[in-house]
C-alpha cells in the first residue's frame, strides 16, 4: 500500500498564493506520474496538472501560466505552486499517485489518493 499525505491548503485572497505538498511513503516500486486533481462544490473531480518519471508535465488549458507542478524523485514528493489565485480555483485538492511493480511501461498500474485538502480564495 502507498500513503499520501498532503499539506499547503488554506485561505487566501485573490491574488494571493499558495503552495501545495504531497509525499508519498510506502510500499513504492516505482512512481510512473503524479498530479494534482482538484473539486469544486457541485463540480466534478478535474486534472489541474502532472508530471511524469520523465519529468514531463501537462496542464489544465486554464491554469497554464499560473500553477506549477514538481517532484522530487529521491523523496517521492509532489507540490503545486498555485499564483495569482482566483475564487473560482475554491475546491478540495487532491494528490494522486501512479505506481506500477516494473518498469515495463505496459505494467499494470496502481492508483492512489490523498486525502484532499481545501483551498478557499476569497474575492
Amino acid at each position: 500500500q502507498v500513503q499520501l499525505v498532503e499539506s499547503g491548503g488554506g485561505f487566501v485572497q485573490a491574488g494571493g498564493s499558495l503552495r501545495l505538498s504531497c509525499a508519498a511513503s510506502g510500499s513504492i516500486f516505482f512512481i510512473k506520474a503524479m498530479a494534482w486533481y482538484r473539486q469544486a462544490p457541485g463540480k466534478q473531480r478535474e486534472l489541474v496538472a502532472s508530471i511524469t518519471s520523465g519529468v514531463g508535465t501537462a496542464y489544465a488549458d486554464s491554469l497554464k501560466g499560473r500553477f506549477t507542478i514538481s517532484r522530487d524523485i529521491a523523496k517521492n514528493t509532489v507540490a503545486l505552486q498555485m499564483n495569482s489565485l482566483k475564487p473560482e480555483d475554491t475546491a478540495v485538492y487532491y494528490c494522486n499517485v501512479q505506481t506500477t511493480r516494473s518498469y515495463d511501461p505496459s505494467a499494470p498500474k496502481s492508483d492512489y489518493w490523498g486525502q484532499g485538502t481545501q483551498v478557499t480564495v476569497s474575492s
